[in-house]
């Protein structure tokens, strides 16, 4: 049994990505991600301003006038959504959660999918693969998949991307797009800000591993990967309201900080800045397109610009 606050949720999630895959960004799906081939539909009569290497000759021949090839364009494709279902995704400083956010976001690609008649697939993942969905089309799939993302309970707390990786190249064996979104706060640093620690006192930072890179770069050979990172101001920037203890929700460690203290706020302001650039770094030298969005933020604009960035490229080869 749907508890009715999830149905509520999922229906408002429904409407709001539905008029936004309506008005703009499933037009730019379209637009972006291409069949991987052409298919013949028919022969015609050739028109002035045919293609002379599309004219069929051996039907031209038996006619004894010029006939072309039509050809469409392979269009039906297979959207992976690769969704971290990890402890720290339940945060969220705003009315809205990370991996409220993400039900969003995977319902906005996967009805811009589906207008497009093309199938839509899920895995969630914690340091394990927890549940996969294979590929189907149709809008009740889609809403299957913004449930499980909003209401799957995962057995793990932690994020192993390695992994999830490599499920998803034994489950995937065809080119598909594969849109993995997550926080990518998964590898654990020490905290060394001088508070008070319970625990071993741990914060999590959002850097790829190198045992992760040779997954990523795999997985972005075979298909066409994207990172969306799911962030939330509080976890960029601490504010200044004194003494906070701070728990990591993949490993219950625990440390105190007084953010109060400017040089505190600063230095974790500085070394989240150093690790986002780890991550891009990492991202792009597996080739992998990254767009970031925050909760309690609008995220259209930065879908908009990943699709315009792309349509760009595809045009300038």
């Amino acid at each position: 049994m749907i508890p009715r606050e999830i149905l509520k949720k999922i229906r408002q999630i429904e409407l709001r990505t539905t008029r936004l895959v309506s008005e703009t960004l499933g037009g730019q799906y379209h637009s972006v991600f291409k069949g991987q081939g052409m298919n013949f539909e028919e022969v015609r009569e050739y028109q002035p301003g045919d293609e002379v290497r599309s004219i069929d000759w051996n039907v031209t021949a038996r006619m004894n006038h010029p006939f072309v090839k039509k050809f469409v364009e392979e269009r039906e494709l297979t959207l992976m959504l690769v969704v971290d279902l990890s402890g720290s995704g339940l945060f969220g400083s705003r009315d809205q959660s990370k991996r409220e956010l993400a039900a969003e976001l995977a319902s906005v690609l996967a009805f811009s999918a589906i207008r497009n008649n093309d199938k839509v697939g899920l895995i969630l993942f914690t340091e394990e693969v927890e549940k996969y969905i294979p590929p189907k089309k149709g809008r009740r799939h889609v809403l299957r998949v913004i449930r499980e993302i909003l209401m799957f309970q995962p057995a793990k707390r932690g994020t192993n991307f390695e992994e999830a990786l490599q499920v998803l190249n034994r489950l995937a064996r065809r080119h598909a797009i594969v849109v993995v979104i997550s926080d990518f706060l998964f590898e654990q640093r020490p905290a060394g800000e001088g508070g008070k620690r319970r625990g071993r006192g741990y914060l999590v930072s959002p850097t790829l591993g190198p045992r992760s890179w040779p997954a990523l770069r795999q997985a972005n050979r075979r298909h066409d990967v994207i990172a969306i990172q799911v962030v939330d101001q509080f976890e960029l920037e601490l504010p200044s309201l004194g003494r906070l203890v701070f728990s990591d929700a993949e490993t219950g460690e625990m440390i105190e900080i007084n953010t109060h203290d400017l040089r505190k706020r600063q230095a974790f302001a500085d070394r989240r800045g150093k690790h986002q650039l780890e991550l891009i770094r990492a991202l792009r030298s597996a080739k992998i397109d990254a767009i970031e969005v925050r909760t309690g933020e609008p995220y259209a604009s930065a879908l908009g610009a990943f699709f315009e960035t792309r349509e760009k490229r595809r045009r300038h080869g």
